[in-house]
Formats: C-alpha cells, sequence, structure tokens
C-alpha cells in the first residue's frame, strides 16, 4: 500500500438509492441512487492489493447497475489527510463509504462518529461504530496451501519471504504459510526479510535479490507489488503470488499459485443491506467457507499429488474440519504455544506478535 503526498480523487461512474440512518430512526429507501464511496491507498494499477479491492469494486457495480453510483479515490496516505477524503465523500452524498486499508481506521471513525447518517465499512481493523463495521478475510487459510506447494517445489529447503511491517495480519500469515511449508517438509525453513513499507518495488526486488543469494529457491511475499514474484522468475527461481494471479500476470508458470481476496463477496452483501435498510454494524471476518479468499490456478509444474493434497486441506477448510492453527504449535525457541487438541482463538490469531518453529526472522 503505498503513500502519497497528494490526495487525488478519482470519480467513476453509476448509482443506487439514497438511504438515510438517523440516529434512532430507521433506514429508508428513495428513488435515487445509492452513493457509494470506496477510498485506496495506491491506484489499481500496482497489481497489488488495490488492485482486488478494484476488482471487488467492478464487481458491485456490474452487480447493481444503475441502482448505486461509485465514487473513488486513489492514493489516499495513512494519515490524517485521509479525514479529507472522508469527509469528501460525505459531502458528496455518500451513503456508505469503504475504506480498504488498515491505519484508515482511526480516521474513518472520527469521521463516522461526526456523521451518523452515513455507513462506514473499514477492511482490516478492529475499531467500529453504530454506523462502522470493520471486515477482513482469513487470508492465513490460503497462506498454509500454498505453503504445501512451496514447500513440496523447494530443493534447497530454504523459501525466502519478503515482508512489510511485523503486524498480527503478516506475522499470521508467514506462520501459516510455514506450517504448511512444514507439513510436507519438516526440513525446510522459511527466511524472513522486512521492507519497510507496503509498496516499493525497488526495496522488494533487492531483498529479493538477497534471499535468492543466500539459497532460496521458491520466494513469497506480504507485499502490494510483482516485483518479489519477478525477480525470482527472472532468475529461473519459482514464486508464490498474492493478491493478483502472477502467473497469467506474468505468463510465467515458475509462478507456483497466488493466493487472492474476494471483496466483492463482502461489499455485494453490505451494499444490499444498505439498500434493504437492514445494514448493522458487524466483525466480519470470512475464509474459504465464504468465498472471501481464493487460489489461483495451480502451474502444471506442480504434481498431481500436491494439487491433490492442496484440495483436500482446502476443502477440510471449507467444512470446517481442519484449520491452520489447531493442534500443537511451538515457536522458534521450540516452546509449545498451544498443545495438541487445542484450537488457536480468533483474539489470539488478531493479536499474534509470535514466529513458529521454522520461521528464520532476519531483523532478530
Amino acid at each position: 500500500m503505498k503513500p502519497s503526498k497528494v490526495v487525488i480523487p478519482c470519480i467513476l461512474i453509476v448509482i443506487t438509492l439514497i438511504l438515510i440512518l438517523g440516529c434512532s430512526d430507521p433506514f429508508e429507501n428513495t428513488t435515487n441512487p445509492l452513493q457509494v464511496g470506496v477510498v485506496y491507498v495506491s491506484s489499481p494499477g500496482d497489481m497489488g492489493y488495490t488492485y482486488m479491492h478494484e476488482i471487488g469494486t467492478r464487481a458491485l457495480e456490474n452487480h447493481f447497475g444503475e441502482q448505486i453510483e461509485v465514487i473513488r479515490m486513489m492514493n489516499i496516505p495513512e494519515n490524517q489527510s485521509s479525514v479529507q477524503a472522508f469527509n469528501i465523500l460525505v459531502d458528496s452524498g455518500c451513503n456508505i463509504i469503504f475504506g480498504t486499508s488498515y491505519n484508515y481506521q482511526e480516521y474513518m471513525l472520527s469521521v463516522a462518529q461526526q456523521n451518523p447518517n452515513v455507513l462506514f465499512e473499514h477492511c482490516s481493523g478492529y475499531l467500529g461504530n453504530e454506523n462502522m463495521s470493520s471486515y477482513f478475510a482469513r487470508m492465513y487459510q490460503a497462506r498454509y496451501l500454498t505453503g504445501i506447494i512451496a514447500g513440496s517445489m523447494t530443493e534447497s529447503d530454504k523459501i525466502g519471504y519478503v515482508a512489510s511491517f511485523s503486524t498480527p495480519e503478516i506475522v499470521r500469515g508467514i506462520n501459516a504459510f510455514t506450517l504448511g511449508v512444514r507439513s510436507v517438509n519438516p526440513e525446510a525453513s522459511v527466511y524472513v526479510e522486512w521492507s519497510g513499507s507496503w509498496y516499493n518495488p525497488t526495496i522488494e526486488r533487492q531483498l529479493a535479490v538477497d534471499l535468492l543469494s543466500q539459497g532460496c529457491d521458491v520466494l513469497a511475499q506480504h507485499q502490494d507489488s510483482s516485483s518479489v514474484v519477478s525477480e525470482a522468475v527472472t532468475q529461473s527461481k519459482y514464486a508464490i503470488g498474492y493478491n493478483a494471479d502472477f502467473g497469467s500476470i506474468l505468463n510465467n508458470d515458475r509462478v507456483l499459485v497466488s493466493s487472492m481476496w474476494c471483496w466483492e463477496n463482502y461489499m455485494i452483501p453490505s451494499v444490499q443491506a444498505a439498500l434493504d435498510g437492514t445494514w448493522e454494524n458487524q466483525t466480519y471476518w470470512g475464509g474459504f467457507e465464504d468465498d472471501m479468499i481464493m487460489l489461483s490456478s495451480i502451474s502444471s509444474l506442480v504434481p498431481n499429488d500436491v494439487r491433490l493434497l492442496v484440495d483436500q486441506k482446502q476443502q477440510a477448510m471449507k467444512n470446517k474440519t481442519f484449520d491452520v492453527f489447531w493442534g500443537e504449535l511451538k515457536d522458534t525457541t521450540g516452546t509449545i504455544r498451544q498443545s495438541a487438541g487445542e484450537e488457536l482463538s480468533d483474539y489470539n490469531l488478531l493479536t499474534m506478535n509470535w514466529f513458529v518453529e521454522g520461521v528464520i526472522n532476519n531483523n532478530d
């Protein structure tokens, strides 16, 4: 998610029905299109995090047609200036506003508290209000499956991972990926390098070069560009994509698989509830069972038995007969953090700040 010094509102197309939320009054529908605001931290052209949110927004427009009009604001920094962006959308008549990046949440909350007649939806945070929900997807489930593929394909038993910040979301993803790797290859380790940025293709590429020079032969990432993946395949190594389907974008089968978001499967029901006058604030966290995440097609280079295992594990997660952080868990010191037969709670997942056995944190 790349910052910008300039607030660039970009207003595009179509809309639905005005909804009015009073402090104690019920929602009322009118014959006008519903105004939907969407705030992006970068432009969709980054082919990463914002790109997948834009795919969700386009699906929203296609689903509702002339019932809604969407106003997009792009390249909005995660700081006080985002308040201006949210207020512009309020002043433009938006009835429901989606903020798509983690550090928007405090600024969105302040605007939500001042505008009780507008609905707010914040992605990836935890703050809420009577008129503000938070929503996210259990990407760690997909990370685990991609880890199975990476662990099966490595020959050096060294897998690299370029990450942005050590937030619980990213720590959780690294841990899930590592658990997937070691479920099929207990000798493999995941080497993590930190960029300190959501979006900095130059730094991301250099960290990829560093990991490859250490002998890593598969690279994964939690970054918003495709630089890590591109560097891996350029050096004839394997890569795991994230956000978008990098295998298709780069047209290279050395991208073994990509884990992807499906934001439309939350956004469409939320807007429908606003139209119906049934919207209620919530804290939502959906996974494979809700089709909030998905895997891209798997490269033909991955053996069939590995594909079958991935399919079986994904179906088990959908059926809720298996999840990533069930059973015994050890941290990097060998200390048992969870005993066999136990399941890590959502609270502990959402506040995770320790690494599982097999992670080599190069910041330590």
